[in-house]
């Protein structure tokens, strides 16, 4: 199965029908992705953890509203998954298996946002059982990358590994602008990232702090760019990434997606 990288952008994603970002992904299964998965790993920019950290619930998980001051309507929203003790299990034996010394596991926390949103347009009958795998923002790219390649034997067990994070992700820099206006840096920063993934110059995006233009601009903190990583080692270093979507939001904030083909 396909690895993922999907931008979620702004929380408004989830109730603004006008964002071209939440057309394409209510759009995921008449465009032809992957068969229907016999369960979802998402590594989300909105959970950061010391360590890598898997959430284990029985039963139904919570929606968490991780987002301040948006309207009333998105924290009516509910993405009622079921979780997966399972999966989150054998995620931990995988990452430990290859050489991570601590890996936790939280029996109670919920889906974030940067899970919910996306698994609400692409999966909307919400029957797919759901893990989530945290980032560590005092790591580094190729850390990530790491981490993503000790979870490639999901691929073959009917796992949609999923990262969910933004292309760029500045949001002291967001600004509404006229039509289509997008800021050069930002646009820079995007076009070199295209081009080095479908070009699969994957070790200079792990060293993307060294090799990308306006690295720090464009991910000043980089918990959304890091599920990017994990996506990518996880589909291995022969795989193929395609561009699957593009768009601009507020003149800087990037919703390019990516598949990574493993055949």
């Amino acid at each position: 199965m396909d690895t993922f990288y999907i931008s979620h952008g702004s929380p408004t994603l989830s109730i603004d029908e006008t964002i071209p970002a939440g057309q394409f992904l209510r759009s995921w299964k008449q465009n032809g992705f992957p068969q229907k998965p016999d369960s979802i790993l998402v590594i989300s920019g909105h959970w950061d953890t010391s360590v890598p950290t898997v959430n284990s619930v029985s039963g139904t998980l919570s929606t968490i509203y991780d987002f301040y001051g948006f309207p009333k309507s998105m924290y009516k929203l509910k993405y009622p998954a079921p979780g997966s003790p399972a999966l989150a299990s054998r995620v931990k034996d995988l990452l430990t298996a290859a050489g991570l010394p601590r890996v936790d596991v939280d029996p109670a926390r919920g889906l974030d946002h940067g899970a919910w949103v996306p698994l609400m347009f692409m999966y909307p009958e919400a029957d797919i059982p759901v893990c989530q795998l945290s980032v560590q923002t005092g790591r580094d790219g190729r850390y990530h990358f790491d981490m993503g390649k000790a979870l490639a034997p999901l691929r073959e067990e009917g796992v949609l590994i999923l990262g969910s994070g933004s292309a760029t992700h500045n949001l002291r820099e967001l600004r509404n602008t006229a039509e289509g206006a997008v800021a050069p840096w930002a646009l820079e920063f995007d076009t070199w990232l295209k081009e080095a993934l479908t070009q699969g110059k994957y070790e200079d995006v792990n060293c993307w702090e060294e090799k990308a233009p306006h690295g720090k601009r464009a991910h000043p903190w980089p918990d959304h760019f890091y599920p990017l990583h994990v996506a990518i080692g996880a589909a291995g270093a022969d795989s193929k990434a395609k561009v699957i979507h593009e768009s601009w939001q507020l003149g800087t904030l990037s919703y390019a997606s990516y598949q990574f083909s493993t055949n």
